[in-house]
């Protein structure tokens, strides 16, 4: 059965007071940390929701003025500042395709154009924009290329390219040098930094840790004439920070007796990091004195910090939420920086950790137990993406609606995860996919024998990775599974290489082990397809008609395999990429999967 795109948003199944609740999480407003310009730190840029679809927006702190900058039919997820806060670039890219160029319009508004000249539409490989020199990023089939766009050429000049994956890792703040993250080893998963010349692309210095262990840029010293690089490592097991100094070719690591994984920033004056702390999924900030290496820890509340920054004055400004509070972009040590427009999201529902052996170690697990009702509960075990994300105690409006539908929610931080070590996200290397299912099998175990779920109505779904698992999970795993909902998963491994975007397949080639031609074998033994006969569960798949993740194709190859064999499946085709910038579009998406599950596995 095909679901109508143009569905109602309330779930027949549930009351109307429900149905406003959970829509209401998602329709509140939401804006992300606000971005400044370097030298003009009251120009800043963030994007919101608040006209019903994600769009960049100018905001000018010393008037308080506001501007939305873009205004697409499916939304603008990318834009950034020049340094001198005159202009605003933004990536434009096809209903969702990822697939586009960067266009500039000044500030205080006027009309777009092209952000360099002669520059065709790709991928995004990044971005760093100087005052005289712009470094683009552009992958496509052929591999990737970085490109510098100077102010007085009329085009702009190739510094690298190569065709494994690679990405601009930032620009020095004198603009004389630019660090690029490549994979030119041949593992796009751990990525090595090479040092060139602006002037000629010329190669300055080169750092690789060997393999599988990777090395990121975090930026440069945001200081003219400093050449020092913050760096991310994994020698210990788990991302740590070091400094590289360029020109004398010399490193310090930054060794901090934290457990969990470390991310940071830099202060405006260069002499200070802004350290993230991500452990058992929550967040702590610290900072991070270079001098005296002393290390002092910023008071935040519990939960997750998405993103931190110090502004000039030294004020940490962070996007915070809790599973229970919605997210607010805020002040360390002072309030709320900028709220969006619009009535303020209901509160959800507290998470509760569980830790669950399994057969490659403990997993780490969040529940959270609906409003009503008592165990033992159905259960939306609700799977992350990525594979390299996690489950975290942040506000989730999706796991809130299968709550007040009546559900059980389980998150699995299963082998593949960020936030547990380098070796527990390597784990599934060789085997992806049946690896996170083992996992997520011994946490279902783990929910029957505790008395939380009920044998018999148990729902698996996720989205992107998350509906991959899902799709798989149904297969191999059958006689777990009451219903099953795949959002834009993928479904056919084989044809998903196929048509995937280059920097994907080379993330995919780092995954498995080589290429589809090299070692179809464990692509097949991996993809949801090679288990369709297996499947008994009902099964609803989502699919964005422009997806360039999980690509359209390769979903219908899989659905044309259950309807062959007469399997009770439902489908919702949407005209968007992998998922949706329109709220209300991604309001029907859930309408639909609640209401599949609702008939499906009632809750009680």
């Amino acid at each position: 059965m095909t679901i109508n795109p143009a569905a109602a948003a309330d779930v027949s199944g549930l009351d109307s007071v429900t149905n406003a609740r959970w829509q209401a999480r998602f329709r509140a407003p939401r804006i992300t940390l606000p971005d400044w310009a370097p030298d003009a730190p009251d120009r800043c840029i963030y994007l919101s929701d608040e006209t019903g679809t994600v769009e960049v927006y100018a905001w000018d702190r010393a008037e308080d003025t506001h501007r939305q900058v873009t205004d697409r039919p499916n939304g603008t997820l990318s834009g950034a500042l020049s340094p001198d806060g005159d202009s605003i670039w933004w990536f434009a890219d096809t209903d969702g395709d990822e697939w586009g160029e960067w266009l500039v319009q000044p500030f205080g508004g006027g009309a777009d154009r092209p952000a360099a000249a002669g520059v065709q539409p790709a991928y995004s490989a990044g971005l760093s924009i100087g005052h005289r020199i712009t470094v683009i990023g552009r992958s496509t089939d052929d591999g990737t290329q970085i490109l510098c766009s100077r102010s007085d050429q009329g085009s702009a000049a190739v510094l690298y390219e190569h065709a494994e994956s690679a990405s601009v890792g930032g620009l020095s703040r004198d603009e004389t040098v630019v660090a690029i993250e490549h994979s030119e080893h041949g593992d796009a998963r751990h990525t090595a930094l090479r040092i060139l010349a602006t002037m000629d692309g010329s190669l300055l210095a080169e750092k690789w840790d060997g393999a599988d262990l990777g090395l990121s840029s975090l930026g440069f010293a945001p200081v003219v004439g400093d050449s020092k690089l913050l760096v991310s490592h994994e020698r210990r097991g788990r991302p740590e920070l070091l400094i590289w100094d360029v020109a004398a070719d010399t490193e310090t690591e930054i060794v901090l007796d934290l457990p969990g994984e470390l991310t940071g920033s830099w202060y405006a004056d260069g002499t200070s990091l802004l350290v993230g702390h991500d452990h058992t999924a929550r967040t702590e900030l610290y900072c991070y004195t270079l001098g005296t290496k002393s290390l002092q820890r910023l008071e935040t509340p519990p939960g997750v910090v998405s993103r931190a920054a110090a502004r000039p004055d030294g004020t940490v400004e962070i996007a915070w939420s809790s599973s229970v509070q919605p997210p607010s972009i805020r002040a360390i040590g002072g309030g709320v920086v900028l709220a969006a427009r619009g009535e303020t999201a209901p509160e959800a529902f507290p998470v509760q950790d569980v830790w669950v052996d399994g057969p490659g170690g403990a997993i780490h697990a969040l529940v959270a137990r609906p409003p009503r009702g008592t165990a033992p509960y159905a259960t939306a075990f609700l799977i992350h993406g990525g594979p390299e994300s996690s489950d975290e105690d942040s506000y989730r409006a999706r796991r809130a609606a299968y709550a007040e539908a009546g559900y059980a929610v389980v998150h699995v931080n299963y082998r593949g995860s960020t936030g547990y070590g380098s070796t527990w996200r390597d784990a599934l290397t060789g085997r992806p996919g049946l690896t996170e299912c083992d996992d997520i099998a011994a946490v279902h175990d783990w929910a029957l024998s505790s008395g939380l779920a009920d044998p018999s109505r148990c729902i698996l779904t996720g989205g992107s990775w998350g509906g991959y698992l899902t799709l798989l999970g149904l297969g191999t795993q059958p006689q777990r599974w009451a219903a099953g909902v795949a959002e834009v998963p993928v479904a056919d491994y084989l044809a998903a290489y196929e048509d995937e975007m280059e920097g994907l397949r080379a993330f995919d080639r780092a995954l498995f082990g080589g290429s589809p031609t090299e070692i179809e074998d464990v692509y097949r033994r991996s993809s949801p397809i090679s288990y369709v006969d297996a499947v008994r569960a009902p099964v609803m798949v989502m699919a964005g008609a422009n997806d360039p993740r999980c690509p359209l194709r390769q979903i219908e190859n899989y659905l044309a395999a259950l309807a062959e064999r007469g399997h009770d499946h439902e489908v919702y085709r949407f005209d968007a990429g992998h998922g949706s910038l329109v709220i209300e579009e991604t309001i029907r998406q859930v309408s639909v999967a609640l209401d599949f599950c609702l008939r499906r596995v009632p809750p009680g």
